[in-house]
């Protein structure tokens, strides 16, 4: 199973930026849809954004309509990594954002979605 590893939360004022950053083992790494899930007390775990590689150097990108305009994310095959940029952040963005890989299509939906990391707190607070 392939393990990733989240980095980059911490506590931020509103307005402000963070920038995640989740580091895959494995080999085909580029053939993967990578997604960023978060989940906020009380509340069920909510798509974020995801991203797939088409081609040699294209891609597909999704985002929740609550991020869009906010955040991007990116990856590099090369390095195993996919990021999420959030700019512009708001007390509703405070959660536990999940990296997570799926194999195989395209997919926004959690369930779908075959490895998860441990999460990293993203805090949004004057």
């Amino acid at each position: 199973q392939m393990q990733l590893v989240e980095s980059g939360g911490g506590l931020v004022q509103p307005g402000g930026s963070l920038r995640l950053s989740c580091a895959a083992s494995g080999r085909t790494f580029s053939t993967y849809t990578m997604g960023w899930f978060r989940q906020a007390p009380g509340k069920e775990r909510e798509f974020v954004a995801a991203i797939t590689t088409i081609g040699r150097s294209g891609s597909i990108t999704g985002y929740a309509d609550s991020v869009k305009g906010r955040f991007t994310i990116s990856r590099d095959n090369a390095k195993n990594t996919v990021d999420l940029q959030m700019n512009n952040l708001k007390p509703d963005d405070t959660a536990v954002y999940f990296c997570a890989l799926k194999m195989g299509a395209y997919s926004i939906h959690g369930p779908d979605f075959d490895s998860w990391g441990q999460g990293t707190q993203v805090t949004v607070s004057s």
